[in-house]
């Protein structure tokens, strides 16, 4: 089969598209024809050997595929091959024709679920619901501000915000990407590159702040957001796109009696694996029905993973970035 091999730590243009043995499941595993993998930051960090988890080398990128099941190990009685999944590889793996990935983290597809939704639909989607359900309990009537609103995940959390009953206000950062952020539900957007969140936000409020901050940025956004988050308000830290990894002053968690929430929902779903898979039920059912749309805006075959993973780190992408392996 062929796979991108990252053989040292390097960056996108440093894959190499190279012939190799197919991956034989394990116990407890299941290997999957691989249609489309979907493609993430931590793909970005993983080659450049930034990423909390080190593979050995040669590798291949890509923590979540959508194929069919070509293969199951022992042990595996909820698979058969033939059917149609989305999966997790947690090891990487995704940018290949064959995967291999732990049946606790693959998902059978609904009839109406296309392989390219389903590529980019666990990290985003999966991240999101547990970020907003379970870390933030976002109430139906409350204000939800999104940063990064036009991305990956920030889209996501538009979309379900919405569909979970809040006012949602997304930043973004250029006038571009405000219409699809709209498109996805939200109240209110604008470009924080042209307006102070923290006034904007409190303008929009009446005074009185986001109740549920959604933020995978950090860096000034996360500064901003313990100005303008309401009394009793969460914040919830998804990641630090800006590269800059804020600090909280405690003092303003006192006075606003706020929480800064984290959300690190790869080790939730090891510890949780049964409630992992009872939210992708519901969110899957979701999508089957039309009440989710999963946007892909940028789609790339095998050989031009490289691309795409340059686009996904020029922010040149709204939504998710799909390789096409078949």
């Amino acid at each position: 089969m062929k796979a991108m091999l990252c053989r040292e730590w390097c960056g996108p243009d440093d894959l190499k598209l190279e012939e190799v043995a197919s991956p034989e499941p394990g116990a407890g595993e299941v290997r999957i024809d691989v249609h489309c993998a979907g493609v993430n930051f931590p793909d970005l960090l993983m080659i450049a050997g930034k990423y909390q988890f080190k593979p050995p080398f040669p590798f291949s990128p890509g923590m979540e595929v959508a194929g069919v099941v070509s293969a199951v190990g022992a042990g595996v009685t909820g698979f058969k091959p033939g059917d149609r999944v989305m999966a997790m590889t947690s090891n990487g793996g995704g940018y290949a024709e064959q995967a291999v990935a732990e049946a606790t983290k693959t998902f059978l597809l609904p009839d109406g679920v296309t392989f390219d939704q389903a590529a980019g639909f666990p990290v985003t989607y999966g991240t999101t619901y547990h970020a907003l359900k379970d870390r933030g309990e976002l109430q139906p009537g409350e204000v939800l501000l999104v940063h990064g609103a036009s991305g990956g995940v920030g889209l996501n959390a538009v979309e379900l915000g919405k569909r979970m009953g809040a006012t949602v206000i997304g930043t973004v950062g250029s006038d571009a990407k405000m219409d699809i952020v709209r498109q996805y539900g939200a109240d209110h957007v604008f470009n924080y590159s042209e307006h102070s969140i923290r006034e904007k936000v409190k303008e929009l409020t009446g005074g009185a702040g986001a109740d549920v901050i959604y933020d995978p940025v950090g860096g000034d956004a996360f500064d901003e957001s313990m100005r303008c988050i309401a009394w009793g308000g969460r914040l919830l830290v998804i990641g630090f796109a800006s590269g800059r990894i804020p600090e909280a002053k405690a003092n303003l968690v006192l006075l606003k009696q706020c929480q800064i929430v984290g959300v690190f929902w790869g080790a939730w779903t090891q510890k949780f694996p049964d409630e992992c898979r009872n939210q992708f039920n519901t969110l899957l059912g979701w999508c089957a029905e039309g009440k989710l749309k999963p946007h892909v805006s940028m789609h790339f075959p095998l050989t031009d993973a490289p691309e795409a993973m340059k686009a996904l780190a020029a922010r040149k992408a709204t939504g998710k970035v799909i390789i096409n392996v078949r």
